[in-house]
């Protein structure tokens, strides 16, 4: 967080600047820090009591602007910093999360079907104890209920012979729990009603739950272009930094790189998106957001080959093809006058 306040009184943005961060940033010590000069939306972890309780509420859930999410809008105070919170529920996140919990589902079912057999083994010394015991060991089961639960008592010989019990022998009872298991249906339904939900926070009390949300998603653009910086093909892993202002002088390249990398990206989306055009991907079929890493991979086999004839040079573009030359088009009359193809 210190160094986050540092980079931020360097960069002299506007007070309207929204910081983008994830639930790690949520905590005490960072939310006291960030204070209320400092305009931020961050995730809310969902381990927290607060967002565990709020979650768990009967929430009357609105559509947002985006009608593949739900909301609903609170306020908060948490460590003293008046904030407002807001619950989505994604549909896509929920649909993806729901296969997920099902096959969570079927595998818990058959190993809760496995310890009740060990459970239903097990001798207690008297019928409150095995009664306990049932609902300690059910408790750890929130999916799933007991199917007629009851406790039976053994009698049973002292030494572990086999054979019948002489006259006289001394026998001791036992109680064993005696049940079934099912789905509880109920708690399984409310469980998945609650898939796809999470929580975003705001110190801007003012903000709107769109805008917040708007914002929050735009942070996988920046998570994007820390993927292309972490990419093995610069090997930036392999230059080792001690001083602290070589370390941010490496950083500052690597960002420029990266913003001359995105420029490029922006302006082909851009103009496939105003033309229809679309470029081959690496299956072979059809996209309209191509990354400029593909891009440059598709040009890696064009070479600039110079030609001398009775003393006369002529420059020739090889290996050109017609995507390619769809994708000089786009970028526009420079790029076609660099490879030639004006006119």
């Amino acid at each position: 967080m210190e160094s986050f306040l540092k980079i931020k009184g360097g960069l002299h943005l506007d007070d309207a600047a929204y910081y983008i961060a994830d639930s790690a940033v949520y905590s005490e010590k960072n939310i006291r820090q960030l204070g209320t000069e400092t305009l931020w939306i961050t995730r809310v972890p969902a381990t927290l009591n607060e967002c565990k309780r709020l979650i768990d509420s009967d929430l009357d859930m609105v559509e947002c602007f985006d009608p593949r999410y739900k909301c609903f809008s609170t306020t908060s105070n948490y460590e003293d910093i008046n904030q407002k919170l807001v619950v989505y529920q994604s549909e896509p996140m929920q649909a993806r999360m729901e296969k997920t919990f099902e096959k969570r589902l079927e595998k818990e079912d058959r190993q809760a079907e496995k310890d009740l057999v060990k459970l239903k083994r097990r001798e207690f010394a008297c019928e409150a104890d095995a009664i306990k015991e049932a609902e300690l060991w059910i408790a750890k089961l929130p999916l799933h209920r007991f199917k007629d639960l009851s406790v039976k008592s053994v009698v049973k010989k002292v030494e572990k012979k086999r054979r019948r019990p002489k006259n006289g022998e001394k026998l001791i009872e036992v109680y064993l729990i005696d049940a079934g298991i099912e789905l509880d249906y109920d708690e399984v339904l409310k469980e998945k009603s609650k898939l796809g939900m999470f929580i975003l926070a705001s110190n801007d009390l003012n903000i709107d739950p769109d805008t917040i949300l708007s914002n929050y998603k735009g942070q996988q653009e920046v998570e994007r272009g820390f993927r292309f910086l972490k990419d093995k093909s610069f090997r930036v892993a392999e230059v080792y930094l001690k001083k602290e202002e070589r370390i941010e002088a490496l950083a500052m390249i690597m960002v420029l790189t990266l913003m001359i990398y995105s420029i490029p990206e922006w302006l082909i989306r851009k103009r496939i998106r105003e033309t229809g055009e679309t470029v081959p991907n690496q299956l072979k079929k059809q996209n309209q957001k191509p990354t400029f890493k593909w891009i440059a991979f598709l040009f890696m086999g064009v070479a600039e080959v110079i030609v001398w004839i009775n003393g006369e040079m002529h420059l020739k573009i090889a290996n050109l093809n017609d995507n390619l030359v769809r994708i000089i088009r786009l970028l526009g009359k420079d790029c076609e006058k660099y490879y030639g193809l004006e006119g």
